[in-house]
């Protein structure tokens, strides 16, 4: 009785003690078997920029509601390398709530766009061959609406978003239908912030 106890009894400080080495050589790591901590990705750092105007400076009144309203040329890149497919967003956050409640005009969304592409060409949005898929502005139309600020001088920012997915959604589908599809499959982000006032009321 004796002897099977002492032998259960070595056998269970046998198990603990080889439990408790486990553990130790888990949390602290043992010299010569030390596993690599994982790091993040390094991710490239995205860009968009127009030859039409540069971040904060005036928007040419020729992508404007004071005459033709095409859309301007735009082009992108460090994409990063893993990205599945790009959305492009212009919208206006200094519209007056008095003309809309939430002071927020949308004038472009493009998504579904290849990553492999470096841009968009001017004029290019209400064409068959408009790079991606063209959803619907806040006039409840596809494609791009110019700038027409109705009081004062507004901003305008290109927001231009990469994915690790593709969006399953139709042709013209809003902002906010996008916004909610892309919600945590945004690898990286990047704006271009342009300026307009009506040439009546430029200074």
């Amino acid at each position: 009785m004796k002897t099977s106890y002492l032998l259960c009894t070595v056998v269970c400080i046998v198990l603990l003690t080889t439990l408790l080495t486990v553990l130790y050589n888990n949390d602290v790591g043992v010299k010569g078997d030390v596993q690599p901590i994982q790091t993040p990705i390094q991710k490239t750092t995205m860009k968009i920029t127009s030859t039409a105007f540069g971040e904060n400076q005036i928007i040419p009144s020729t992508y404007t509601c004071d005459a033709a309203g095409t859309n301007p040329d735009l082009s992108w890149s460090n994409v990063p390398p893993d990205t599945a497919s790009l959305v492009l967003i212009m919208d206006d956050p200094d519209v007056p709530t008095s003309i809309k409640p939430d002071g927020l005009f949308v004038h472009w969304v493009v998504y579904n766009i290849d990553p492999k592409t470096t841009g968009i060409s001017a004029s290019s949005a209400h064409s068959d061959t408009s790079e991606g898929t063209q959803g619907s502005n806040s006039s409840g139309k596809s494609g791009y609406r110019g700038p027409c600020p109705p009081d004062r001088e507004h901003r305008y920012f290109f927001k231009l978003y990469a994915l690790d997915q593709k969006l399953d959604l139709p042709v013209g589908a809003s902002k906010a239908d996008v916004e909610v599809k892309m919600a945590g499959h945004i690898l990286e982000m990047s704006e271009l912030m342009g300026r307009y006032d009506r040439i009546g009321r430029q200074k």
